[in-house]
């Protein structure tokens, strides 16, 4: 990683969908940066110095030589449009870019509130209340989830190797983040779903070990929970 002071800085938690798929993409493309980590556990997001830095108070944030973006998708773009990344992660041709945006302008009500709802319901809840998990929701939000992943097969998937076409893009990074997010509770959302199942083996292996090492704070969520049962 780049030292302290150096041009690009990003706040996250690898709790964090977004946050991993962000790292992903620096790491994988080789883009020098510092990470900077903010605890959500913890409440590091709601002090005065981060506030002043998001006052939305999320991650993640970039800062890039006093350029401040809290956006995700907006970072992802940016990131893909300033540093000349491979150009198949978010393409110039109109038509092909406009699948991604497509993608992405539907991720964001779609695939990401009903995968982390059901984070929050199995894992995060649980955890913070020291309450048995409410089956009731969770049956509810696994059925909503469903619902969403049929539509991510058959709206973006289809027939293709990845969801804008042939080439791995920034739909796919966003998408296959949210979709591990289960794992968490122990629980792979894809399980049965052979052509999903397909579609992130395939984005696993584009990203190598940068995919794992985004990803570890999720496994030792999931070792925790299994040794449970």
């Amino acid at each position: 990683m780049a030292a302290r002071g150096e041009a690009l800085e990003v706040h996250v938690d690898l709790l964090s969908q977004p946050c991993r798929a962000l790292l992903m993409f620096l790491t994988h493309n080789r883009i020098p940066h510092t990470v900077r980590t903010v605890a959500l556990r913890k409440g590091e997001h709601k002090t005065a110095e981060f506030t002043e830095l998001n006052p939305m108070q999320k991650v993640p944030v970039m800062v890039d030589r006093g350029f401040v973006l809290t956006e995700s998708d907006a970072i992802l773009k940016y990131l893909a449009t300033k540093y000349k990344v491979a150009e198949h992660w978010y393409p110039r041709d109109p038509e092909r870019r406009a699948r991604v945006d497509e993608y992405t302008a539907w991720h964001h009500t779609n695939i990401r509130p009903h995968a982390a709802k059901v984070f929050l319901l199995e894992v995060l809840v649980p955890r913070m209340s020291g309450q048995p998990v409410d089956q009731l929701k969770l049956e509810r939000a696994l059925g909503q989830l469903g619902e969403t992943l049929d539509k991510l097969e058959t709206m973006f998937l289809k027939r293709q190797p990845f969801l804008c076409g042939d080439d791995v893009t920034l739909a796919d990074l966003l998408a296959v983040c949210e979709i591990m997010q289960p794992l968490g509770g122990g629980r792979d959302i894809l399980k049965g779903r052979p052509k999903l199942e397909a579609w992130r083996s395939r984005v696993k292996s584009v990203l190598k070990g940068s995919f794992d090492d985004a990803h570890r704070v999720l496994f030792r969520l999931r070792d925790k929970f299994t040794s449970k049962l």
